[in-house]
Formats: C-alpha cells, sequence, structure tokens
C-alpha cells in the first residue's frame, strides 16, 4: 500500500502543467483584466449603462471575449482609461458570451443595442447618450482619451503624449511623455 501511495505521489508531482497564458493567442487564460492589464476592478462593471445615461455621465461600452488575442491586446487601454477617468465616466466593459444569441434590442439604454457582433469593439457615448466614437478592432488611447476629453468637456494636458506600455507580458502602465516644444 506505502508503494502505491509513493507511486501515486510521484505521478501527481510529474504531471503537473504549468500555468501558461499568451497574450497573442486565442487561447483562455481567464479574465483579461487582472492577467493582461493588471485592474481586474473593471469588471463587473460599477454600474449599467442605464445608470449612466440616466446620470448624464460618459460611457465607454467595451465589448470583448477572454479568449480573443486582439481583446487582451487592447485589455491595458480600457484600463489605462479607467486609471485616468475613473471619477469622470463609466467603463461598461461586458463580455459577448451571454450576447452571442440575443436579438439587438431596439433601447439605447441596453448594451447589446450598439454590440454589432465584432469583438473587440469600442464606443463612447456622451452624457446625452450620443454616439461619439463606434470602432472595431484595436484603437490608440491618444485618439480615445480626446473623444473623451471632448465627451465630458475637461481639458486634457495638450502638451503631453500618453502612451499605454507594457512592461512584461502580462501587465501594462500608462506613461506620459511631456512634449517640451511650446512654439
Amino acid at each position: 500500500m506505502k508503494i502505491f501511495q509513493y507511486l501515486l505521489i510521484i505521478l501527481i508531482i510529474f504531471s503537473s502543467y504549468p500555468a501558461n497564458a499568451a497574450r497573442d493567442t486565442d487561447s483562455f487564460d481567464g479574465n483579461i483584466f487582472p492577467i493582461y492589464a493588471g485592474n481586474g476592478s473593471i469588471v463587473p462593471p460599477k454600474t449599467t449603462l442605464k445608470e449612466s445615461l440616466k446620470n448624464k455621465r460618459t460611457s465607454v461600452l467595451f465589448f470583448y471575449l477572454d479568449d480573443s488575442s486582439e481583446s487582451k491586446a487592447m485589455a491595458p487601454v480600457i484600463s489605462g482609461l479607467d486609471l485616468l477617468w475613473r471619477e469622470n465616466i463609466d467603463i461598461i466593459a461586458l463580455t459577448t458570451d451571454e450576447l452571442q444569441n440575443e436579438e439587438a434590442l431596439k433601447e439605447p439604454n441596453q448594451p447589446n443595442f450598439y454590440w454589432n457582433g465584432l469583438i473587440p469593439q469600442t464606443i463612447i457615448l456622451d452624457g446625452n447618450g450620443e454616439i461619439k466614437f463606434y470602432q472595431n478592432g484595436m484603437v490608440d488611447f491618444g485618439e480615445l482619451n480626446n473623444i473623451i476629453s471632448e465627451s465630458t468637456g475637461i481639458k486634457v494636458n495638450t502638451n503631453s503624449k500618453f502612451t499605454v506600455e507594457a512592461f512584461n507580458e502580462y501587465n501594462s502602465t500608462i506613461s506620459e511623455e511631456e512634449d517640451l516644444n511650446t512654439d
């Protein structure tokens, strides 16, 4: 019996697989925000689109899948927006798994009214519910930052350029480079 127990322990030790996560593959690694953006607080969303529109706040809708390489690459951008604009906008990041077989709703206060079936998809609505940005795929952080600035009426330092930089394969940070040319 002891030999069987030792063999079982050895089998368990040597048959374990290392945990691997790969940003550039369409593999499922878990929730993309804590893994690739270092910010698990984005999901689940803190508010609904209906509440955000009721409160006249700028909303960023982000439709994604956890097993999409493009969604994984966009996670740091969305996390960066949350870092800079957390107090002034609502970020509503939604996995599209539950939307896959639903019909598009005809109510603009429901997220799947805006979802076009492709991922990742980023939409910015101003406080009045007007679409200010609507795009699939990778989106430039600076472009989103400028649109949010226009939508909220809060000025962005135009002498600075914000970029989202990965400091390892799994996490990223936002850096600010000041433009010293003040011509």
